[in-house]
């Protein structure tokens, strides 16, 4: 179970799973070159270095105090979720099966193989509704568990009890109230998750979700469209950002911050630079899931242009 400050103050933890239990919270840091600007820096999660550490963690709860050790576990991901999971594995006991797409950029496979995960490639473009129900049939045939990040309610609520809480507790130490969230849509689990969260604590919160435009692939987040839950009942608009936006999102924060953010959150950052112009200077919140270092081959086609 996450908590809230788990660290002895020290930094120095007695095991690798008090180590993923007990350093939180992740940073909360001003952009002070782009005013009241704060970003949640998820890479700093131990494992896949994203937030997704945090969301396998919320579908696991449940499994992990009946125990999992020998137990097999199938899940969709061509990414952060797939190496938390196999990450997970190593730590707990069980053994995962990755299913991902034909698309699997050779990074997370590489990863995926030290981590020890079997890997099925699937001769599919993209993880939609009937890609994950076909892996939860699989998981039926072979008496294996599947976590379903993409319908289980244990995502978002475990981003509403735990990430959200913990926002609200750093906000409210530096005496700010966020009135815009600007996040990717994926799972739709974060987002939503958040929202919830900061709309109970501080009221109105405009919340704009972060998609690829029309004919652009960026890792991390997908079209609304393509079978996203729960997103539709907190946004207040959705911004299309191309990969090529997305990328400039990611030099643009590497030049201003020294911070090497990944392509998400070039997307988000992106959308935010396009919001302030009609939503004024008021304190925004951006998540930014994950670093850049997965996605150094994709950058490097766009970076000596830039």
């Amino acid at each position: 179970m996450l908590v809230f400050a788990g660290s002895n103050g020290k930094n120095v933890f007695l095991s690798v799973v008090d180590f993923i239990n007990g350093f939180y919270p992740t940073p909360l840091v001003r952009l002070d070159r782009f005013g009241d600007v704060w970003a949640k820096l998820e890479f700093f999660n131990p494992l896949s270095r994203s937030i997704k550490d945090r969301t396998v963690q919320f579908l696991l709860r449940k499994y992990l105090n009946n125990g999992l050790s020998g137990h097999l576990v199938f899940e969709a991901s061509s990414g952060n979720v797939a190496i938390s999971l196999a990450a997970l594995a190593n730590v707990y006991g069980f053994r995962y099966r990755a299913y991902a797409t034909k698309h699997l950029p050779e990074t997370t496979e590489v990863l995926l193989k030290v981590l020890g995960a079997e890997v099925v490639r699937v001769d599919r473009d993209m993880i939609d509704e009937e890609f994950w129900r076909w892996v939860s049939e699989e998981a039926v045939r072979n008496g294996a568990i599947n976590l379903n990040q993409f319908e289980n309610v244990d995502n978002p609520e475990g981003h509403y009890q735990v990430t959200g809480e913990e926002i609200v507790r750093q906000f409210r130490s530096v005496g700010k109230v966020p009135r815009v969230l600007i996040a990717g849509i994926g799972t739709g689990g974060h987002l939503t998750g958040i929202a919830r969260r900061l709309r109970d604590v501080f009221g109105d919160v405009y919340v704009v979700g972060v998609e690829p435009a029309a004919g652009s692939a960026i890792p991390g987040i997908k079209r609304l469209e393509s079978g996203t839950r729960w997103v539709r009942e907190v946004v207040n608009e959705v911004v299309d950002v191309s990969l090529e936006d997305a990328v400039k999102g990611v030099i643009t924060v590497a030049r201003s911050t020294g911070l090497l953010v990944g392509l998400s959150s070039g997307a988000v950052f992106h959308a935010f630079l396009r919001v302030r112009e009609r939503l004024g200077d008021v304190t925004y919140l951006l998540i930014f899931p994950d670093d850049i270092y997965k996605y150094v081959g994709i950058i490097s086609r766009f970076v000596n242009s830039a």
